[in-house]
């Protein structure tokens, strides 16, 4: 009666800071990236953050191989020695989970609790993929192409390799990366060793890891990782919009220093500076950054980004008073589009790209 591959097990109703031991279970395996690495354009491989659906494939990379089959003229499969052997790109990326800052909705969606740590910038190195598809050559009435990975599991009672699939429009805008390096080191297990696709712009869910298959389809794709989540829903009912583009966002490193429980900071009084990073999708440039001190803001300085598809890096000199502070980040991008305050609701969590706030108490130099 307990089996979960018989009898889906149905997602509880959630408690404003309550977790059960599933979804801490999900928090032990799944790790986000360090606050204060945000200080760095690249994020060190071993702090970027991971999620991952089911158990981490360990995979030869002498045997592996990546197959272009389905509705192709000239399908063939590459093995990694090949796939090395092409032209290389190497390309800084921010990827951030959809997921990122559910823990901070109300009402909470219940699956991976992230608070704001699920993103991280990486040096990706591989080569573009459309030359591969143009030589694949997809058929007249080719629709979707899919790229499928050997991770295979259950959720909601559906077995299926996780995959997930691009238009052949999306594929032409896009400057999707097969990747078989990160941060000038062949990929680690974890990170889809020994090779993934990297969607830049996209949130990461996009980017397939342990990758084996690249179908071209006539028919939409119908993955379960496509069609039945990862989209924008307000209720059960609602078909809901994919899930794609990343939304404008931005981060600070935590000042001064924490405390064990709470994360809560202390910093001594005077000039502090406060760095960060913003981001937003589809290559789109960070135009404005405001740093809040309780509820008033202030233009930060926009220092310049990594990268077409990485973040931007932003500062701010603040003169912190003795007292309790709340300090906040937004960023504008040259679409128009604002962080919001509040969490924008979604029935699964997705795309929570509300403003940083963090509590600081700030002491006098001569109590400390």
């Amino acid at each position: 009666m307990n089996n979960p591959f018989i009898c889906p097990i149905s997602k509880p109703d959630t408690e404003k800071d309550i977790y059960d031991d599933a979804e801490r279970r999900l928090a032990n395996r799944n790790s986000g990236t360090l606050l204060e690495t945000l200080a760095l354009d690249i994020t060190p491989s071993g702090a970027h953050y991971l999620l991952t659906h089911f158990d981490t494939p360990i995979i030869d990379s002498n045997k592996h191989k990546l197959y272009f089959e389905g509705a192709f003229e000239n399908p063939f499969a590459l093995d990694m020695d090949q796939i090395r052997g092409l032209p290389e790109v190497t390309m800084p990326v921010t990827l951030e989970c959809s997921g990122n800052g559910r823990a901070h909705a109300s009402p909470r969606a219940y699956s991976m609790p992230w608070g704001y740590e699920a993103v991280g910038t990486s040096e990706w190195t591989g080569t573009p993929l459309a030359p591969l598809i143009a030589q694949a050559n997809p058929k007249e009435d080719v629709i979707d192409i899919s790229f499928t990975g050997v991770d295979f599991g259950y959720d909601a009672g559906v077995g299926h390799y996780f995959g997930r699939s691009l238009t052949i429009s999306q594929l032409e805008k896009l400057d999707v990366l097969l990747v078989h390096s990160m941060n000038g080191q062949p990929l680690l297990p974890q990170h889809g060793a020994p090779l993934r696709i990297v969607v830049p712009g996209w949130y990461g869910m996009a980017s397939v890891k342990w990758l084996n298959k690249i179908e071209a389809l006539t028919e939409k794709y119908e993955g379960f990782q496509q069609i039945k989540t990862y989209r924008f829903r307000q209720n059960p009912e609602d078909e809901g919009r994919p899930v794609t583009s990343l939304k404008v966002k931005s981060l600070m490193v935590p000042p001064g220093v924490p405390d064990w429980l709470s994360r809560d900071r202390c910093v001594k009084s005077g000039n502090v500076t406060i760095m960060g990073k913003a981001w937003s999708g589809s290559g789109h440039k960070i135009t404005k950054v405001e740093f809040g001190i309780d509820g008033h803001w202030k233009d930060a300085q926009v220092i310049g980004r990594t990268g077409k598809y990485a973040w931007t890096a932003w500062q701010y000199i603040w003169n912190a008073e003795p007292g309790e502070h709340i300090l906040q980040c937004r960023a504008t991008d040259e679409t128009g589009e604002t962080q919001p305050i509040d969490p924008p609701f979604d029935l699964g969590g997705f795309g929570n790209n509300a403003i940083q706030s963090i509590k600081v108490f700030v002491q006098a130099r001569d109590q400390i």
